[in-house]
């Protein structure tokens, strides 16, 4: 058996399984099993900021491997004490980390965090929110698609349309332990928040005694331009979640815990796996060369002018191209799985975000000439009007 159809033979199948094996990558470029190139404007959603297989990431995770791999966090060591302190001297007013493994872990946490340090249980989501799969992130999540199947899920949660002040304000109670917000929405369509919208939600829950979480597992790290996207506007979340890309593609996640979050003892929390020492030294290493190479710079000069380029495309089913830096998306009038399939016809994987939206999540580093490609591959496949007219009858 091949790659493939070994997959297919062993799967849990709960994945939409792709027909192309990638084995190996370096930057922004993947290799297939019989050596074609692909440019990957997904980065693993959103993992592979620094790209694939960075030298110095890799290096970090080889010489700590030889030293120490797991080392549960009762006992202190000196990747993840470098780690608290770089983390923490990046996110001012951010004073303690927790540690963990995943996007969705980081939310779980956060969740619980909220609850017991103000002793409330409501949490306040936004429509079109993704804060993750399990039970209590699913339970902040919006989409019916995700949730349904495991109902009921964890109770006192409610959604309100996101960048609407009004809503929030009448959400936001004395029963509210905190509001989780995405300053970019990812899977529910790359929506931006409004600067108001950010600004309005830290002062509602500031007067109100709630928390305010901030889910940067998609945005964070430079994607946006920034090294998080809540720093364009002016504040600082009470607790600040991220994973994806924090350890260059070894799986980590995190919460950052600003002084308004009470509570935390021994005991109340906690994770095998998290903070440990070849998860640390990856983080340091991918954090040095975010620093180093001035990737959220690149973000920006890089997203600007691939939106240029995109908002240029002369395609009547183009509703609207949006998104901060490198965190794209091109709403379509129509469904994108059919412009999906042929942009990785010509050697280009995107994602979907939602039905109708094109997510692009190119690693920062990708070049010129490569988001050259990847707009006349797009310009190519929107403007194919044989394309256009099969999605038509199939609507």
């Amino acid at each position: 058996m091949n790659i493939i159809e070994m997959e297919a033979k062993y799967t849990s199948g709960v994945y939409a399984k792709q027909p192309i094996a990638f084995v190996r990558g370096q930057g922004a470029t993947l290799w297939d099993e019989e050596g074609n190139e692909y440019i990957d404007c997904s980065s693993g959603h959103g993992v592979a900021n620094l790209g694939h297989a960075h030298p110095k990431v890799a290096a970090a995770i080889a010489e700590q491997a030889g030293k120490l791999i797991t080392l549960f966090e009762t006992f202190p060591n000196d990747q993840r004490a470098a780690l608290m302190e770089k983390l923490t001297s990046l996110t001012p007013g951010l004073e303690r980390v927790f540690f963990c493994n995943s996007g969705t872990e980081s939310v779980e946490a956060a969740i619980k965090f909220a609850r017991l340090s103000t002793g409330r249980s409501g949490i306040v989501a936004a429509m079109r929110g993704f804060h993750g799969r399990t039970l209590g992130s699913l339970s902040a999540t919006w989409n019916k698609k995700y949730r349904e199947p495991f109902l009921p899920l964890v109770p006192d949660f409610q959604h309100v349309s996101y960048n609407n002040i009004e809503a929030l304000d009448k959400a936001v109670s004395d029963a509210t332990a905190a509001v989780i917000l995405e300053p970019v929405q990812g899977e529910g369509g790359v929506y931006p928040a409004d600067p108001a919208y950010l600004e309005a939600a830290r002062r509602i829950c500031s007067s109100r005694g709630a928390l305010l979480i901030m889910d940067e597992v998609q945005s964070g790290f430079g994607r946006t331009g920034r090294l998080f996207a809540y720093q364009r506007y002016g504040i600082t979340p009470d607790l600040l979640c991220c994973a994806k890309s924090l350890a260059g593609g070894v799986p980590m996640g995190a919460v950052l815990i600003g002084e308004q979050v009470k509570n935390l003892v021994p005991g109340t929390h906690g994770s095998t796996f998290g903070g440990n020492p070849l998860a640390c030294a990856a983080a340091l290493a991918a954090l040095s060369v975010i620093e180093e190479e001035d990737l959220a710079a690149q973000a920006e000069e890089k997203g600007a002018y691939l939106m240029q380029k995109l908002k240029a495309i002369p395609c009547s089913n183009i509703r609207e191209v949006r998104g901060l830096g490198l965190m794209i998306g091109i709403e379509m009038k129509q469904k994108v799985t059919p412009y999906l399939k042929a942009l990785q016809e010509k050697h280009i994987i995107a994602l979907n975000a939602g039905l109708t939206v094109i997510r692009l999540l190119p690693p920062l580093v990708i070049t010129y000439e490569q988001l050259d490609q990847v707009a006349a591959s797009l310009t190519e496949v929107l403007l194919n009007e044989n394309l256009a007219a099969q999605q038509s009858t199939a609507d």
